[in-house]
């Protein structure tokens, strides 16, 4: 599999993800066949390169990317065990609340829970002011960054929380969702967001109490 332009920086970042896609495949042998590994890769690389600000280090983006999205191939599967909860969260851009309730989640949480965050419409990066207001709070997003939604991260979940995405997440029978109204930070000042981020830890501290009870109740 090749992109499919020309320029020579797309031919030496084929390059560099035909190495991710076999690094990958060795790392899946036996839950993952090659080929489905080498199609994520690329596939995830595309879907990144569409709004991604800037293309440097984009393909070791992808790699985490994709192999984030393998694990949650494989734990759908039921060939990866899942010792905690799954929770994915998904807005339409995946740069302000699901990045903010992924985020907290992970503060809060620690181990006890797996988060993952997408969106319908991915932007090209986390906005400024989520940032600033999320490191108020003691928490660093600086590695992460906005990712389209995929099917194998919604099958692997076992909470799926939508935050103004409308329709766009997949229905699975049998899983749990939850649609939070909350307001796009992209429309609001420092105070507004942080309006917003202190209503999702309220939401947050909610479904952790009914996802990991016991955990919770010692913490306390």
């Amino acid at each position: 599999m090749t992109v499919t332009r020309g320029q020579d920086g797309l031919l030496s970042a084929d390059q560099v993800l035909q190495r991710a896609a076999e690094r990958l495949a060795q790392q899946f042998s036996g839950l993952v066949n090659a080929e489905t590994v080498e199609r994520v890769v690329f596939e995830s690389y595309m879907a990144l390169a569409r709004t991604a600000s800037v293309s440097t280090h984009l393909a070791s983006i992808a790699e985490k990317f994709s192999r984030d999205r393998l694990t949650a191939l494989a734990q759908s599967r039921g060939l990866i065990a899942k010792p905690v909860p799954e929770i994915l969260y998904v807005c339409v851009q995946n740069s302000g609340r699901s990045q903010m309730a992924a985020a907290i989640t992970r503060h809060l949480a620690g181990a006890r829970v797996h988060v993952r965050s997408a969106g319908s419409q991915p932007g090209s990066g986390i906005l400024p002011e989520v940032v600033a207001v999320l490191a108020e709070a003691g928490i660093d997003v600086g590695e992460e960054f906005p990712k389209p939604l995929t099917d194998d991260v919604v099958r692997a979940a076992d909470a799926v929380v939508t935050m103004g995405c409308g329709d766009a997440c997949p229905f699975y029978p049998g899983k749990r969702y939850l649609d939070w109204d909350l307001k796009d930070p992209a429309e609001l000042d420092l105070d507004g967001i942080r309006a917003v981020r202190d209503e999702i830890r309220r939401h947050i501290e909610a479904l952790l109490a009914e996802l990991t009870p016991a955990a919770t109740a010692a913490d306390r």
